[in-house]
């Protein structure tokens, strides 16, 4: 997921989508466990955009905090 697309979400969407591909990097490494993924590096994808999307949660956070 790109920068530009995670900004533009809201926060409880960011949060929702968030668990969504938590739940699927899990299945992922699972499944890749049992048998060899077609591409593992669907894996570091996953990954990546898990941590920019914590970040820009915790980023508004700040900001909100910040802002108080």
């Amino acid at each position: 997921m790109e920068q530009e697309v995670i900004n533009e979400l809201g926060t409880a969407e960011l949060l929702e989508r968030l668990e969504e591909d938590k739940k699927h990097l899990v299945k992922l490494r699972l499944n890749h466990a049992v048998s060899p993924l077609e591409n593992p590096n669907k894996i570091k994808i996953y990954k990546k955009a898990i941590a920019r999307m914590e970040t820009e949660i915790r980023r508004r956070q700040l900001e909100e905090d910040n802002n108080q």
